[in-house]
């Protein structure tokens, strides 16, 4: 647009280029793994009110140090109090479920580095416990959600022969989590599947 003093003024144009971007790159599928806990949480939001589960978003333990009352309350300093074991827990048809959710941007595999040993430690007395455990991986390139049994990453954990999980064992060993508009993410259906079937 040239205004009376014949100068452009692109700014507004990239402005509203940039949003609609931002807009397009929200709505992508590969960005949507992005989006894994707060579909999950939304799920279990969901199992909740329809009386199905009662599962949980574990907070991450913190100690906190400075509180800013000026702009009303407002953590300014903090740190991690300890290690945190899992994602979610809870309680469904009558058993314990423990689990892990995790994005990869790799086609091919997920790496294991994405898994911290007192996740393997907790996961394995969840499972002693007679607990269900489990994985919930987000392969976000291929818009493609997984449920794996804890018992199937702890053996690729504990044995040091490969950095990653193959693709393909999620896709022969893994159940695929059907995604729809609610629950966002029926794991809980996946669950039926691997363990109660």
């Amino acid at each position: 647009m040239k205004y009376p003093n014949g100068k452009k003024y692109p700014a507004r144009q990239k402005a509203k280029e940039t949003s609609r971007n931002k807009r397009r790159h929200l709505l992508s599928a590969a960005n949507r793994g992005m989006s894994l806990e707060e579909d999950i949480n939304l799920s279990n939001e969901y199992y909740k009110s329809t009386g199905v589960a009662l599962i949980t978003k574990r907070p991450t333990p913190i100690n906190v140090v400075k509180v800013d009352y000026s702009h009303g309350v407002r953590i300014t300093d903090a740190y991690f109090e300890k290690q945190s074991t899992t994602d979610f827990n809870g309680v469904y048809r009558s058993r314990y479920l423990d689990f892990e959710a995790k994005n990869t941007k790799s086609n091919s595999s997920f790496p294991l580095s994405n898994i911290s040993a007192h996740q393997i430690s907790h996961l394995k007395e969840v499972i002693k416990q007679g607990g269900i455990a489990f994985f919930i991986i987000c392969f976000q390139l291929k818009d493609e959600v997984y449920l794996l049994d804890a018992t199937e990453v702890i053996t690729y954990y504990e044995s040091g022969k490969r950095k990653s999980i193959p693709y393909q064992v999620f896709k022969e060993k893994g159940i695929l989590i059907r995604q729809s508009y609610t629950p966002r993410l029926n794991y809980l259906e996946a669950v039926d599947e691997l363990y109660f079937c």
